[in-house]
């Protein structure tokens, strides 16, 4: 097995086909406050977000799409376990926690239209996932042929944790399979600047398709420019994948460093889950075969129709 120090370049096998898709993550309680005492309840989280779009923008029951998490024994846990059951999610790798709830957080609006989230995930299930009593990387990694993963993923999990993943991954990409990753900074989830900035850029060596936002990118390393930014992810040995620019477009993080020229969404209703659409389209146009400026714009046309409606999981009958 590789160290996690290690510094892993490229696959030592040939890239295999894409049939069997895994998210890793967190799934949470979403509680919207209504008018007076009243409130929404709703499932989402960001990798959870994007197994739900890739698996409705895929279409093709010839490719599985899998959600990796650890839930609890409780009521809210079975709510979230019949939403992946009901979006079509393979659901044989969600294992249950004894005396542990999944995270819940709320959103609340203020007069001008600003949401304000309060989050409740410091007992969360999810944070075991990897742990000395919790599951084998290498056993939830086996059978996948494209894993994802985000900055929120690492993030939860324990130093322990994130030990025992990094060689896993370096062992999975060995035998051939991709690792798709977006750094979707949270501040407030890390134990400093330092660890997460370290942490992600282990993860940013071992990354084929890589998937970050500029924002979050500028913010944690300080990037000025995206000229440095594409420096950076060059120095990683990153050759796929697409910077988030928002409005402005995205770009190829491949070859060519093209800009996908977009228009710009003109009702714009809840950005919650706006880089993991993205991310959906995206990944689905690529395991579609499609070229990479392609898959961007399915990308955005994907983010647009999911910004301009409440919610982080939405439904539209003119789907992309």
């Amino acid at each position: 097995m590789a160290n996690e120090n290690q510094i892993p370049k490229s696959h030592s096998a040939a890239v295999r086909p894409i049939l069997n898709i895994g998210c890793i993550g967190e799934v949470m309680i979403e509680i919207i406050a209504g008018q007076g005492n009243t409130a929404l309840l709703n499932v989402a989280g960001d990798t959870y977000n994007t197994a739900v779009y890739l698996r409705r923008a895929l279409k093709s029951p010839a490719i599985s799409v899998s959600y990796i998490t650890v839930l609890g024994q409780d009521a809210f846990s079975d709510r979230i376990f019949r939403h992946a059951e009901t979006n079509g999610l393979s659901t044989e790798t969600i294992s249950r926690h004894p005396t542990r709830t999944p995270g819940l957080y709320a959103i609340e609006t203020d007069g001008r239209g600003e949401r304000h989230f309060t989050y409740w995930r410091s007992n969360s299930a999810a944070r075991t996932l990897f742990d000395q009593d919790g599951r084998d990387p290498e056993s939830v990694l086996r059978g996948l042929d494209l894993v994802l993963l985000s900055g929120i993923t690492l993030a939860i999990l324990s130093p322990l944790g994130r030990s025992k993943l990094y060689p896993a991954l370096d062992d999975f990409r060995a035998s051939g399979g991709q690792v798709a990753f977006d750094s979707n900074y949270r501040a407030h989830l890390w134990e400093s600047p330092e660890t997460a900035r370290c942490e992600t850029t282990k993860m940013w060596w071992r990354t084929d398709i890589a998937l970050p936002s500029f924002e979050d990118e500028m913010i944690m390393f300080g990037d000025q420019s995206e000229d440095k930014l594409l420096d950076r992810f060059r120095d990683f040995g990153v050759t796929s994948g697409a910077l988030k620019r928002g409005e402005y477009g995205p770009r190829d993080l491949g070859p060519s460093g093209s800009v996908c020229t977009v228009v710009p969404v003109e009702n714009v209703i809840d950005t919650t889950a706006a880089g993991d659409s993205f991310n959906a389209g995206y990944l689905a146009a690529l395991v579609n075969a499609e070229t990479p400026q392609a898959a961007m714009l399915a990308g955005h046309t994907l983010a647009s129709k999911v910004i301009s409606r409440p919610g982080a999981i939405v439904d539209f009958d003119d789907w992309p």
